[in-house]
């Protein structure tokens, strides 16, 4: 059966990474999931957070933070800033993107630096936290790349690639990479994160009001490693 974008079953949406985005930034990327975009930048800080000097930890750090512009979704979002706090759904995303980026880079090969990651949505049409991770690992190995040509680390600090796409139980069928019509009807919702080994970093699933056997976890899984096999190709194509 053919989606309501004529995509099949466990085909992901077309996907570009646009490189050198943000100038200022050592590495950045816009990331398109079809009509969802994210701007992923990584800029260095040359030195760590006050508490791993406090604790006396070697090595550096690794930090994202996240956030959707107010024109991303169709009635405008309030900024953070004017309501003085970030939402919940944002800070469990930030942290879900520095916890995958940390599992994937050597923290002792970064040096005594701050990685900062800043993911902001331009459009927001499903996936925006598994595209922001998509697109944040590109960003983070060209600021990598950036650190080695300016003579500042011997190696890249980058161990592997990390992805993420969703996958969801719609109408009794598992879709991939599900967009916001999608994952509105969905009646069990899924992200997956994994490495270019394809490792898992991180699995958030959840019924609807409703559950998913075994089964049909094995075939969400499965699902999600082909589309995030696709993912690292391009993004191996966006870096090389």
């Amino acid at each position: 059966m053919s989606r309501h974008d004529n995509r099949q079953a466990h085909e992901i949406r077309p996907v570009t990474l646009e490189k050198g985005i943000a100038p200022h930034a050592q590495g950045s990327v816009l990331v398109s999931f079809g009509n969802t975009k994210v701007i992923c930048a990584a800029t260095i800080e040359e030195s760590v957070p006050r508490w791993m000097k406090e604790q006396n930890k070697t090595g550096g750090w690794i930090t994202a933070e996240y956030s959707m512009l107010p024109y991303s979704t169709l009635t405008r979002k309030q900024r953070d800033s004017s309501r003085g706090r970030v939402d919940g759904r944002g800070t469990e995303i930030q942290r879900l993107i520095g916890r995958s980026l940390r599992a994937v880079v050597d923290l002792e090969k970064l040096g005594q630096r701050t990685l900062w990651v800043d993911c902001d949505v331009l459009q927001a049409d499903g996936g925006t936290r598994t595209a922001a991770i998509t697109g944040a690992s590109v960003a983070v190995e060209l600021a990598g790349q950036w650190l080695v040509q300016q003579g500042k680390i011997k190696e890249l600090p980058v161990k592997n690639r990390v992805a993420a796409v969703s996958v969801g139980i719609v109408n009794g069928e598992v879709l991939v990479d599900l967009d916001y019509i999608e994952d509105r009807d969905a009646c069990v919702d899924m992200n997956v994160v994994m490495t270019d080994k394809l490792d898992f970093v991180e699995l958030q699933g959840s019924g609807e009001e409703n559950v998913f056997s075994p089964t049909q976890l094995e075939q969400m899984v499965a699902a999600a490693r082909g589309g995030i096999t696709r993912l690292l190709q391009i993004q191996k194509t966006a870096t090389t």
